[in-house]
């Protein structure tokens, strides 16, 4: 309970009437004190919350009394008779006053000590039944003694503690009542609770002044003592050195109490110890003794001061000469490779491929010693780049590759990062310099030979703050990086250890430098029956143990599961398809918790109840039936992709409009497409006339999205042919090909992405440039089964077989 300032402490507002024993109420209401402890003979103002405001007002209806009893519990919101001191103050309520928020300001005088001897939990309020317990008051020169004895050293204290009032000094003086005066110093000196109440509970009055006086010696003495450490410790310090003052009187408290500790050593010794463990390399050690000497000579409140100890601190505690035992097993590489990733079975060939060179090339000793280093490098220095789209698991072969290895993981996410800076670490003239982000990431690791991986090294950007890529030039070369020097370490480091992978969606934004670096390694996407076995062997046993649920809680059936990746998703990875199995587990859990089901069997109707509408359409449900459009292929940055080609002409005077914000190399190949249709004609069954009376306007649908690249030249010259000759191109029939004025059919990248877009997607039929033919092995079986690929060289070809109908 808060004291309202309205109302003050005062044990001089005149003699109250006291009830003598007979006029005691045998039964009395109960309210609970918090924080304090309420003495007879006191007037004591409080503050009443407004849950207990009803009963002061009852009370003060009635006949004013009340039991004033301390919460052992503080942290009781309603206490309980268990939760109460049985020993209070019977008081009279002299004063009450409501305040704006219903809490009330009450005050009180105490009266006489009771027991309590019975509880009646009330209603509204506690009631309780009490025996009166009058202290007992010694008679003769002792208690004279005691009492004199306490009011000296009360006044005392009081005047060794800043801004005393003399007035309180002086109402101590005048007490003559030694009840009162023990009361009195109990209320106003530093007593914990406990204290406050176990003086409350005494019955003698010779026993509670000589525990207040025992309580007043030892603060007396503490008070001295802290005068006194005062006086030393200003005597000590100078003007410069008074922001450690506390530190100083917690030493010279120490000191009094004789439970000083030996001599903590300074800290330039502590950093001299840790360097002479430390197994660093000489020039490291030699730049950190020379900043170590500087400390040593330079007060702890210099402004260098902490930057000096940092700096130390980074180059004590980087790995220099730790190494992580790497594994030679390569058969128990495969088997984590194969555990952990289904499919990509050219990747895995070339990561397995890469561990066995390395592990092969360490233990077997070279034939020529001279070549030794130079070798080394070229077989075991190579950088590999995984490309591909997003959520095909490049990430994840990081982790698997550091696994298989043994050796410890670490990534650093390149996207965004703009500043070189953040590569090479600032230099420790700027305020808040740190290592870079390469540095940081091997003592996160804690070994000099961690998996590093280089998490979208095609979205680093380049401005005015500098170029990251270049900086990333001197980390990714074997020939260089066993010296890489930190701008803010200043030493070399090695990085030659390190294996290092770097992930990207597309090679394009990759600077040439930095992409001749690395050897890249395709993940084109996972065909629909991959997806499968993905979903029944990682995806949907890792939502099931994400979500707590067991395997007899949750099945999902195989066609539940080719619903969702035919018509949920429609991406070369397996991110959405993960979020859906999440979607279905997290309506599992309340149908199982809320429903009262015992298994949820995720079924095909299931899926679409829980799912809602289809995105996507598992096939090509409405053919093509108007001239002028042809469905090409493409390459994003999220795999492959269907892309319309839509074409429409109008009277004019043979002007071409091309839309869709097309890249230039896009615009050249429809206008080559446009030129070899007008040049053509005749052999197309067009008349040449329309030409010149017509405008020809070319779109390429998701207007937002840039487009760029030769691949759809062919695709162009499809819908420019179907516009004029009236022939609809097939709806179910997918073309890429880069074309010549000569009508010939040039070879395109990205084949296996395009393919595998053109799967997903439904279509029946693919047209390829005939050099193309041996990007097929490529494509997986399910692909080649179920999709007819058209090899053309000649755009004639193209038009003359299966791609169009006839009229």
């Amino acid at each position: 309970m808060n004291i309202d300032a309205e109302m003050k402490t005062s044990d001089t507002m005149g003699p109250q009437k006291e009830l003598s024993g007979n006029e005691f109420a045998e039964k009395v209401p109960i309210l609970p004190v918090r924080d304090m402890v309420a003495f007879p003979k006191m007037n004591v103002p409080f503050m009443i919350s407004f849950t207990s405001a009803p009963m002061i007002e009852s009370i003060m209806e009635t006949d004013h009394i009340v039991g004033l009893l301390t919460v052992k519990d503080q942290d009781a919101e309603d206490p309980v008779p268990g939760q109460l001191y049985e020993v209070g103050t019977v008081a009279r309520i002299l004063h009450a006053k409501k305040k704006e928020n219903g809490a009330m300001v009450a005050l009180m005088h105490g009266m006489h000590r009771f027991k309590v001897t019975t509880w009646h939990p009330g209603n509204p309020y506690l009631m309780a039944d009490v025996a009166y317990a009058p202290e007992t008051v010694e008679t003769g020169l002792e208690l004279e003694a005691l009492q004199r004895q306490l009011t000296e050293t009360v006044k005392a204290v009081l005047t060794m503690i800043p801004d005393t009032p003399k007035e309180a000094i002086e109402s101590i003086q005048r007490i003559k009542d030694p009840l009162q005066l023990a009361y009195v110093t109990a209320l106003n000196i530093n007593l914990p609770l406990e204290k406050r109440q176990s003086i409350l509970e005494m019955d003698s009055v010779s026993e509670k002044m000589r525990e207040l006086l025992l309580h007043l010696s030892r603060e007396k003495e503490v008070l001295d003592i802290s005068r006194r450490i005062q006086s030393e410790v200003h005597e000590k310090m100078s003007k410069s050195q008074r922001d450690y003052v506390l530190r100083q009187q917690l030493k010279a408290i120490k000191e009094e109490l004789g439970e000083s500790d030996a001599t903590p050593a300074p800290e330039a010794d502590v950093y001299a110890n840790r360097l002479q463990d430390a197994d660093m390399p000489e020039e490291a050690r030699k730049e950190a003794e020379r900043e170590l000497e500087r400390m040593q000579q330079m007060s702890p409140q210099s402004a260098e001061y902490p930057i000096i100890k940092t700096y130390l601190d980074w180059l004590i505690d980087l790995p220099w000469q730790t190494l992580s035992e790497e594994s030679g097993d390569i058969a128990a590489a495969r088997r984590i490779l194969e555990a952990d990733h289904y499919g990509l079975e050219d990747v895995k060939t070339r990561l397995v491929e890469y561990m066995a060179v390395r592990h092969l090339v360490r233990d077997r000793k070279p034939a020529s010693p001279e070549q030794d280093e130079r070798d080394e490098k070229s077989a075991m220095g190579v950088i590999l780049c995984l490309v591909g789209p997003p959520g095909v698991g490049k990430t994840s072969l990081g982790r698997s590759v550091a696994r298989a290895l043994g050796r410890e993981f670490t990534r650093m996410s390149l996207g965004g990062v703009h500043d070189e800076a953040e590569i090479r670490g600032h230099r420790r003239t700027y305020i808040g310099a740190m290592p870079g982000r390469i540095i940081q990431a091997i003592k996160r690791a804690g070994t000099r030979n961690p998996v590093f991986m280089l998490d979208e090294i095609d979205k680093v950007g380049q401005d005015w703050r500098g170029d990251p890529s270049s900086a990333l030039l001197e980390v990714l070369d074997p020939a260089q990086n066993s010296s890489f020097r930190d701008h803010y370490l200043d030493v070399d480091f090695d990085l030659s250890e390190v294996i290092f992978i770097a992930t990207a969606n597309q090679l394009d934004t990759i600077p040439g430098p930095l992409r001749d670096r690395m050897e890249v390694i395709q993940l084109d996407g996972y065909t629909a029956l991959e997806k499968l076995e993905i979903a029944k062997r990682h995806l949907v046993p890792r939502q099931l143990a994400a979500h707590r649920l067991k395997d007899e809680e949750v099945t999902f059936m195989q066609d539940a599961l080719l619903k969702i990746i035919h018509d949920y998703t429609r991406e070369a990875g397996v991110r959405n398809l993960e979020r859906h199995i999440a979607a279905i587990c997290r309506k599992s859990i309340v149908q199982l918790s809320e429903n009262g089901w015992s298994h949820v069997l995720v079924t095909t109707k299931m899926v679409r109840d829980y799912l809602k509408k289809e995105r996507f359409e598992s096939e090509q449900t409405e053919p093509i039936t108007l001239p002028g459009i042809a469905t090409g292929l493409a390459v994003t940055s999220v795999g492959g992709d269907i892309l319309y080609i839509e074409a429409s002409r109008m009277p004019g005077k043979g002007r071409l409009s091309l839309t869709g914000q097309l890249g230039a190399v896009m615009k050249e190949s429809a206008e080559i497409a446009f030129s070899y249709v007008r040049s053509k004609a005749d052999r197309f069954g067009i008349d040449a006339a329309v030409f010149e009376k017509s405008d020809v306007h070319v779109h390429v649908p998701a207007g937002a999205l840039p487009k760029d690249g030769p691949s759809a030249g062919v695709a162009m010259t499809m819908a420019l042919v179907s516009l004029f000759s009236g022939r609809p191109v097939r709806g179910d029939v997918g073309i890429t090909g880069e074309i010549t004025l000569r009508g010939r059919v040039l070879p395109v990248g990205g084949i296996k992405m395009k393919a595998l877009a053109a799967h997903r997607a439904g279509l029946k039929t693919v047209v390829l440039p005939k050099r193309n033919q041996k990007d097929l092995a490529e494509l997986p079986e399910e692909v080649l089964a179920e999709v007819a690929f058209v090899m053309v060289d000649q755009i004639d070809e193209a038009i003359t077989t299966h791609s169009m109908t006839r009229r």
